[in-house]
Formats: C-alpha cells, sequence, structure tokens
C-alpha cells in the first residue's frame, strides 16, 4: 500500500513514507501484528511511556536526526533546534507571529493532509471495511450526534513531521471541553484503511463546540494516536477567540483533528472533496482557505 497525497499549493503527487512504515504494515496488515502486538500498542502505559522518555533532558539527543530526515523547514519555527530542552518540547514548538497567512473564509485548524466529506453519510462508502462509522459512538451523546447527523466532515490527519498546533477555524466562541477516554490506535492510512470506525471511536478523543455569529456551531474533536499521550488545550473556555488562535497541541506522535460543520452554512471547498472522492488526501497548511 502506497501512501500518496496531494500537495494543494503545486498540485503535485506526493508519496508519503511514514516514519516506522514496516511496524505499522506489520501492526495492520499481518495477521500476527494484529493478534499480538496491537493489543499491546493500543494501550495507554505504553504511549505515556514513551511520552515520558520524550520529556527527558536526554532526548534532545533525537531532534537534529528527526529533523534531518523528515526535512523540517526550521525557519519557520519560532526558537532554533538547539533551544529546545526535551524532544516532546522541540516537536510542539511554535512557529513565528507569521510563519502562516490567515485567509479569508473558513481556514484549516492545523498543517496535516485532509479528507473532506459533503455529508457524514459518505464516509463508509471512503472506508468500506469493518463495522459502519456513527456519531453517537464518535461523540458518545445520541443528542449532539442528531444535531450535526446532516454535517459536513473534515478530516485532518498530522503526521510526525507536521506542526503539532491546532487553531480555531474560525471567530467564535468556544465551549469546555467534553474528554473521551480511549485507545491509542495509530492514525496512520494503514491503520484507517482496515480500522476506521476502530480508531475514531475507540481512541481518546476530547471535542468542544464553537459558536460562529453566520456559520452556526461548528464542532472540533481532536483525537489521540500511537506514542500521543498528551493532547492539551490552551485555550479559555467561553471566551470569544479570533480565526487563527491557538486551540491546543499534541505531545509526541502523529494524530488528527476531525471537524463538524453546518452543511447549509459552509461550503466546503471543491478540489479538496474531488481528491477526497478520488481516494486522495489533500495537503493543507494552519490558515488555509479550505471552505466558506
Amino acid at each position: 500500500m502506497q501512501i500518496k497525497f496531494i500537495d494543494r499549493k503545486s498540485g503535485k503527487i506526493i508519496t508519503e513514507t511514514p516514519p516506522g512504515e514496516g511496524y505499522l504494515k506489520l501492526l495492520y496488515n499481518n495477521p500476527f501484528g494484529k493478534m499480538a502486538l496491537l493489543p499491546l500498542v493500543k494501550r495507554k502505559f505504553l504511549s505515556s511511556w514513551y511520552g515520558k522518555l520524550m520529556n527527558k533532558p536526554g532526548s534532545i539527543n533525537k531532534i537534529n536526526n528527526f529533523v534531518r530526515e523528515l526535512q523540517i523547514d526550521m525557519n519557520e519555527a519560532e526558537r532554533p533546534s538547539e533551544d529546545y530542552i526535551s524532544f516532546n518540547d522541540f516537536f510542539y514548538r511554535k512557529l513565528k507571529p507569521n510563519a502562516r497567512e490567515i485567509e479569508n473564509g473558513f481556514v484549516s485548524p492545523g498543517d496535516g493532509k485532509m479528507l473532506a466529506f459533503k455529508s457524514v453519510a459518505n464516509i463508509h462508502d471512503f472506508f468500506i471495511k469493518g463495522r459502519k462509522f456513527t456519531l453517537e459512538e464518535f461523540l458518545g451523546n445520541k443528542e449532539l450526534a442528531k444535531k450535526y447527523q446532516n454535517s459536513s466532515l473534515i478530516i485532518l490527519r498530522l503526521a510526525p513531521n507536521d506542526y503539532h498546533r491546532y487553531h480555531f477555524p474560525y471567530d467564535g466562541t468556544p465551549s469546555e471541553v467534553t474528554k473521551i477516554k480511549g485507545s491509542y490506535f495509530s492514525v496512520s492510512p494503514y491503520a484507517l484503511a482496515s480500522n476506521f470506525t476502530k480508531v475514531f471511536c475507540e481512541n481518546k478523543r476530547e471535542y468542544c463546540e464553537l459558536a460562529t455569529q453566520d456559520k452556526g456551531d461548528v464542532l472540533i474533536a481532536p483525537v489521540g494516536a500511537t506514542m500521543v499521550g498528551s493532547i492539551i488545550e490552551t485555550y479559555t473556555p467561553n471566551a470569544p477567540v479570533k480565526k487563527g488562535d491557538e486551540m491546543g497541541y499534541f505531545a509526541f506522535g502523529g494524530s488528527t483533528i476531525v471537524i463538524l460543520v453546518d452543511s447549509s452554512k459552509i461550503t466546503l471547498d471543491q478540489d479538496i472533496l474531488d481528491n477526497t472522492q478520488n481516494k486522495m488526501e489533500t495537503f493543507v497548511k494552519m490558515g488555509e482557505k479550505i471552505g466558506k
């Protein structure tokens, strides 16, 4: 299985080689991996243990190789590589104030590969394997699921080399966060291809609702993953925010943000919808317009 995505700016199709590709194939494509290793890897203690390891001062020795191998542009970072006190401190690094332009319209909350569905009902046609995805199971709330049953849905997948802070996609007032305990399955395409519902409905996740003046309520849900020991929210609940204001960050690993929007008030950009229909992710950056 090759992981390919479209770089939105250049229009080029790029092949992604995720860190630990062989390990991911073993876990999700190999019967032995599924039976013997996956139950261990998904557990909280492993992610918590590795997260603590990445907080230790000695973990800074991993930074330079990580930057070089994954071709991370440190010119965008607020601080140079040598200024971080641990690998995690580097991993959820902040960017310089003008590193991302905040465009007009409804924007991406972060850097990553995006899938967009005009209707949440279309998801099962994309991820055809496994049990059916339901909002009630994902949100753990029957009434909230009913509220968003006709929504458009966005999935933003953050790879380890991506910027791991996420931001508000529109002006509004965010609610308190609701946390849902869960496992730590990988959010790699290897995992999603065969375990989509399991990943999103069993992984640790949390969500808040962003009340906007003209776009209705927007639900934003960060989802944890293998080796992501922490989802940290940095915003103040019930206080107005501007589009592009920081919402939170992920500690070490790759992870995902799921967004539900009112399809009668927000029209997602057609190129992202078309790419998704063709089973291709689209690489976008934080602040980039993805709808109106």
